[in-house]
């Protein structure tokens, strides 16, 4: 894992990321990027996958609607998906690569379609948190 958390660390730092919490032993690193609307966003390295998650949103009141709404807006995100936690309110952005084959454009990607997904829902996701 060490090799493939250096690895990851690289490229977040070439892409010009802050990592405001690294734990090697256990394959932690937390970025931000506040231009792009992410904060706090989560990686974890767990061989043979690296985990991406932001959180989103805390649903105070979710309706079958709600979720059908986030379903729908899932299916537009080129790289992730929206995905819950275990209490089903709060609302995650999600991906995961493989790290054997992980390169540079994968992450970069993964994060473009976060900012954009934040940059093109944000209306709708502040309508959702306020349900």
């Amino acid at each position: 894992m060490d090799n493939y958390f250096q690895k990851v660390k690289e490229y977040l730092l070439d892409l010009g990321y802050a990592i405001s919490y690294e734990n090697q032993e256990d394959g932690l690193i937390v970025i931000e990027n506040e231009s792009q609307g992410i904060k706090n966003l989560v990686l974890v390295i767990a061989d043979p996958l690296l985990i991406v998650e932001q959180f989103i949103i805390e649903l105070k009141n979710p309706t079958a609607d709600t979720y059908k709404q986030l379903m729908q807006k899932s299916r537009d995100v080129i790289h992730g998906a929206f995905v819950l936690d275990e209490s089903g309110k709060k609302v995650l952005f999600r991906n995961t690569h493989e790290l054997e084959n992980l390169d540079l454009n994968e992450i970069e990607a993964t994060f473009n379609s976060l900012a954009m997904l934040l940059g093109e829902y944000s209306n709708e996701i502040l309508k959702l948190s306020k349900n």
